[in-house]
């Protein structure tokens, strides 16, 4: 299965790791599916770089729609949303 990396911010990854949060919303700029693996990796964004702290998921459930407004519109029509639903390796 394919390892995908991606940024993500300290409150999230907490929540993650703690098993609360079981899902992404993503800007759909990437290829993702069913049993991928979806490697977290933690960013500071004031600091502009990644801590060290890094998680992998296994992506479980997929959805993917152009109805949000948290990116600027041309992304959006361009790529629509991705939902990544997923469960602790």
């Amino acid at each position: 299965m394919p390892s995908i990396h991606k940024k993500i911010l300290p409150q999230y990854f907490d929540l993650i790791a703690s098993g609360k949060k079981k899902f992404e919303l993503r800007l759909a700029d990437f290829e993702i599916n069913d049993g991928d693996i979806l490697v977290l990796e933690e960013w500071d964004k004031e600091k502009n770089a990644y801590t060290g702290r890094k998680i992998e998921v296994t992506a479980n459930y997929i959805l993917k729609t152009k109805d949000c407004d948290f990116w600027p519109l041309a992304d959006v029509e361009k790529y629509g949303f991705q939902v990544i639903g997923f469960e602790p390796k």
